[in-house]
């Protein structure tokens, strides 16, 4: 499985808020940013933090979909 965040910048958008915004209210870092824009993982401890700072739950801004299967 993979995961992917587009649900977390649409529900920025819905706020009217930047990554920038994003970055200084849950406290990550530019490196922990850029792996949510690569849907790349990051620790659970982060979701938490972001989840916190928008109000939302883990199913709010992030996803896993499945891994593409070829033959």
């Amino acid at each position: 499985m993979a995961v992917n965040y587009i649900k977390l910048w649409k529900l920025l958008l819905d706020k009217k808020l930047k990554r920038v915004d994003l970055k200084k209210e849950a406290n990550i870092s530019s490196s922990t940013l850029a792996k949510l824009g690569k849907d790349e993982y990051v620790s659970m401890e982060i979701m938490e933090r972001i989840c916190e700072s928008l109000a939302a739950d883990i199913g709010d801004v992030m996803q896993f979909v499945p891994n593409k299967v070829e033959i």
